[in-house]
C-alpha cells in the first residue's frame, strides 16, 4: 500500500506492547483511538495515564500522543502512530464536573457518556428503561463541549444517544458499530440515530468486531465494505469512519472486566449466551492491524473513489476532531 493515505482507526483496546505498535505501523496506521480506561475512578485513570507515558517515553521512535488534532499530522509526517487516548465512560470524572477539564488537560481526547449500564450521565443500551440524559449530564456535555472534549455515545441507549445529540453544540460521534439493519445487535444503532449523528455533523465508526456483525466471525471483507456503502447513502461519506474495535493479545479477565467492571458477581452475557463468554474467532481479513490495507481494497472494490475510501479511511476523523475537539475561545470580559 503506498503511504499516501491517511489511515485512522477510531477504536482499538489491546494489549499494549512494541508488537502491536509495530503491526500499526506496519499497516499504515497513523493515528489509532486507544481505550484508556473503562470502569476506572479518577486516581485509577491517572495511573493509566502514566502507563501510556511511560509508552511514549519507551517507544518515541513508534508512538506519541495526540492532544490536538494537528498532532495527526506530525505523526504521520514522523512515520509514527498517533494515540488519542479516550475513556468508554465516565468514571474517570467521578461525580466532578470539574474533572472534565483536568481529564482533557492531560490528553483525555474522548469519552463516552455510559458504557452498556446507566450512569450518572446518561443510560447503556443494555439498560431495559432508558431514562435519557440526566442533569448532571447535561452539565458534562456543555462542559466537555467548552474545553474540547468529544462526545462518544458507542455503548448508549437510543433516547440518551438523540438527547445528547440535540443538547450538545458540538458533533458527537459513535466510535464503534454498526447499523441495526445490518445486524441487530444492542450495541449496534437505529437508522433513526444516524441520521441525527450526521445531522450533528458528526461521524459513525464501523465496528470490526465479530459480535456487531452479520454471520459474526464468519462476514466477509465483501459484505462489510458494502455495509458502509450503504450507510454512505443514508449519513453522507463524510460522516463515517473505521472504529475497529480491535482487543489483540488480551486475556479473558480483560473481556470479563469491560463487562462486568465491579458491578456483578455473575459473568455479563449482555444480549448473548456463555457461547460469548470468550473472545470471538478473529476476521480471517481483519486479525491485526496488519490488514488495515485490507479495507482499503474492500472498499475499492465495491465500488468507492479514491476520495471517498481516503475520507472513510482517515480524512473524516480528522475533520471530526477538528470540529469537536478543539478548545473553545473564551471571548474576553
Amino acid at each position: 500500500m503506498s503511504k499516501t493515505m491517511l489511515t485512522i482507526d477510531g477504536l482499538q483496546y489491546s494489549n499494549w506492547s512494541r508488537e502491536i505498535f509495530e503491526q500499526m505501523r506496519e499497516g499504515g496506521l497513523d493515528a489509532v483511538h486507544a481505550t484508556l480506561v473503562y470502569h476506572e475512578t479518577t486516581r485509577e485513570t491517572l495511573s493509566r495515564l502514566g502507563e501510556w507515558n511511560r509508552r511514549f517515553e519507551a517507544w518515541p521512535d513508534l508512538i506519541m500522543p495526540v492532544h490536538v488534532p494537528q498532532d495527526i499530522a506530525v505523526a504521520q509526517a514522523s512515520g509514527r502512530v498517533g494515540i488519542i487516548l479516550g475513556a468508554q465512560n465516565c468514571s474517570p470524572i467521578e461525580d466532578d464536573i470539574d474533572m472534565v477539564e483536568v481529564m482533557r488537560d492531560l490528553g483525555l481526547m474522548i469519552m463516552q457518556l455510559t458504557y452498556n449500564n446507566q450512569s450518572l450521565l446518561a443510560c447503556g443500551c443494555y439498560e431495559a428503561e432508558d431514562s435519557g440524559i440526566t442533569r448532571f449530564g447535561r452539565q458534562v456535555i456543555r462542559e466537555m463541549n467548552r474545553v474540547g472534549m468529544v462526545i462518544d455515545m458507542s455503548h448508549s441507549a437510543e433516547r440518551s444517544t438523540l438527547e445528547a445529540i440535540e443538547i450538545s453544540e458540538r458533533p458527537v460521534i459513535i466510535s464503534h458499530a454498526n447499523p441495526e439493519s445490518f445486524h441487530p445487535a444492542k450495541r449496534n444503532k437505529s437508522d433513526k440515530v444516524l441520521k441525527a449523528i450526521a445531522e450533528s455533523d458528526g461521524l459513525l465508526g464501523f465496528s470490526a468486531y465479530p459480535f456487531h456483525l452479520r454471520n459474526g466471525s464468519d462476514c466477509t471483507l465483501t459484505e462489510y465494505c458494502e455495509m458502509i456503502a450503504r450507510t454512505a447513502d443514508l449519513m453522507g461519506i463524510e460522516h463515517l469512519g473505521i472504529g475497529t474495535d480491535l482487543c489483540q493479545n488480551q486475556p479473558v479477565s480483560i473481556l470479563e472486566w469491560m463487562r462486568n467492571g465491579r458491578w456483578s458477581k455473575d459473568m455479563d452475557y449482555g444480549e448473548g449466551s456463555a457461547s460469548n463468554a470468550d473472545w470471538p474467532r478473529p476476521l480471517s481479513w481483519l486479525r491485526d492491524s496488519r490488514d488495515f490495507p485490507n479495507l482499503i481494497a474492500g472498499l475499492r472494490k465495491v465500488g468507492m473513489s479514491e476520495d471517498d475510501v481516503a475520507g472513510i479511511m482517515g480524512k473524516n476523523w480528522v475533520a471530526l476532531l477538528e470540529r469537536a475537539a478543539t478548545r473553545q475561545e473564551t471571548a474576553p470580559a
